[in-house]
């Protein structure tokens, strides 16, 4: 009928409402536009109107054309969804239904037999409270031990680990889980201990050391320092926490390389002028996050003592040198001086000049080339690194010794990077030395290698006399030897540390002699 509305529901569950056009010949308009020939065809054909296009019908492809005022949209009543029962109630619902056949069945027979009316009633009640007891009973049977369950786990999370639950007999299911919560908790409680005690100890050699230690987060903001590096930036950590690198002018060294020497000043320090600081940098993760953790260390201090050492070292030795070859200059110059000055002079005094010259010049000549060697020691180049062939190298510096047939058990072949002038020269005096040993006693030298780990492994096994401390065979210009220079281990060792690797001298494990072992990095 006109100005009726009509009401829709699409397949989303949401009701339209649509009304006629306040058209007066709306009722005429299907004379007007006789149906299609395909009545029954989802599509519209070219030669007539879809049916949204007729009067008083609504279509989706419309829904956003339609006059607010002729279109209400109202959502639909949601469908009911029952809740679920807790856990204890599906527990009493099943007890009570396992009851109720034979509950029902009891009844029935009971009201269907031949009894009174009082035994029916009092059979009744005692049934049914007997059946509503049991299931209840079963249902704390059931609920009871898993809340004391509950209970237990809930105090392990809270960090109570005291509490422990009853077990029952071994061969029953519930006292094997209240039994391995208790282990649980036991476990718990001692890993608990054994981390309060590790970060008591961390805490304690963190604020006793003598080095800076700081903890940034990804944001660069400090969440941990020590004494130490409240000492160096001179402010508590109160004033500390929370602030940004560059404010507290450490960004440097959130950058560049981890392991790294810094020429600078900080404001904690003794001295304001700059100072050699080591720097590490390392990463470690806390709460799922990156933090960096900054180790900053004053070298001045431990550089001046080792620069001290080094120079009594060099001056003992140099004093020891000189006093070995001035002694006796100036013994024989007194000497000729007082033979030149007499009147009368002896008939062998030319043979007595000529002699004493002679020692003036060979010490001359042996204080010469102690200069020398110490000034090959100290200008000592860069290795230049280029591939060489190990056991190549090895072979060719071994053939050259003759005074000894020297054993050489070969390793792998294997090519590694290095100046092949200064490895020569160092194996070279390496394997000299063993040669001299063994000459002492007529033992023999073996020379060999292999591959540890990621570096070649050279060694040179003597069976010399041995020395009773091998402790100074590295110190420059110390030797055992009559008439040697004491550079050559020196030297050699500074060629290995070039490198990149390192040379021991030190006794064999078995027999006599001693074992020099070179490593370099492949």
């Amino acid at each position: 009928m006109p100005g009726s509305i009509k009401t829709q529901s699409d397949s989303n569950g949401i009701a339209i409402v649509s009304a006629p056009p306040d058209n007066p010949q709306s009722s005429t308009s299907k004379e007007r536009n006789p149906p299609s020939d395909t009545p029954h065809s989802p599509l519209p054909t070219p030669n007539s109107p879809s049916r949204a296009q007729q009067p008083g019908h609504f279509s989706i492809l419309q829904y956003a054309q339609v006059d607010e005022q002729n279109v209400r949209v109202k959502p639909l009543p949601r469908a009911f969804h029952p809740q679920s029962l807790n856990y204890d109630q599906r527990v009493l619902l099943l007890a009570f239904f396992t009851g109720l056949p034979g509950a029902v069945v009891g009844l029935i027979l009971l009201w269907k037999g031949a009894f009174d009316t009082k035994t029916q009633w009092t059979l009744t009640v005692f049934i049914v409270t007997f059946w509503l007891g049991c299931a209840i009973a079963l249902r704390e049977r059931v609920v009871t031990p898993l809340q004391t369950l509950s209970n237990l786990l809930a105090a392990l999370r809270e960090g109570d680990y005291s509490i422990r639950g009853r077990a029952t007999k071994k061969d029953d299911p519930l006292g094997d889980v209240v039994r391995e919560v208790n282990a649980l908790g036991s476990t718990l409680r001692t890993q608990r201990l054994g981390a309060m005690e590790a970060a008591a100890l961390a805490r304690t050699v963190m604020a006793e050391i003598e080095v800076a230690v700081f903890a940034f987060d990804g944001e660069r903001k400090l969440r941990l320092v020590n004494r130490a590096g409240e000492r160096l930036l001179d402010r508590p950590a109160e004033q500390l926490l929370g602030r940004g690198a560059e404010e507290l002018g450490l960004d440097d060294c959130l950058e560049g390389e981890a392991t790294r020497t810094l020429q600078r000043s900080f404001p904690g320090a003794l001295v304001r002028e700059p100072k050699r600081w080591g720097m590490r940098r390392s990463t470690f993760r806390q709460d799922g996050r990156a933090h960096h953790l900054i180790v900053i260390a004053d070298l001045s201090r431990a550089l001046r003592e080792e620069e001290r050492m080094a120079w009594q070292r060099l001056v003992r030795v140099l004093g020891h040198e000189l006093n070995n070859s001035l002694a006796p200059i100036k013994s024989i110059a007194g000497s000729l001086e007082s033979l030149m000055a007499r009147a009368e002079r002896p008939s062998d005094w030319e043979e007595d000049l000529q002699r004493g010259l002679s020692i003036i010049s060979s010490r001359s000549e042996a204080l010469n080339r102690f200069m020398t060697a110490y000034a090959q020691l100290a200008k000592l180049p860069r290795p230049e690194l280029q591939p060489m062939d190990a056991g190549a190298w090895i072979r060719r510096v071994t053939s050259l010794e003759m005074r000894l047939k020297i054993e050489l058990i070969a390793g792998p072949e294997l090519t590694i990077k290095g100046d092949q002038d200064q490895l020569e020269q160092l194996l070279i005096n390496v394997i000299r030395n063993a040669v001299d040993a063994s000459l002492e006693t007529g033992g023999g030298a073996l020379v060999t290698w292999r591959v540890n780990n990621s570096f070649l492994e050279v060694s040179v096994e003597d069976e010399g006399p041995g020395l009773p401390n091998t402790s100074n065979l590295f110190v420059p210009f110390f030797t055992t030897k009559p008439g040697g220079s004491g550079i050559g281990l020196a030297l050699s060792r500074q060629i290995a540390e070039g490198h990149g690797g390192m040379l021991t001298l030190e006794h064999r494990a078995s027999g006599r002699g001693l074992e020099a072992r070179l490593r370099l990095p492949l």
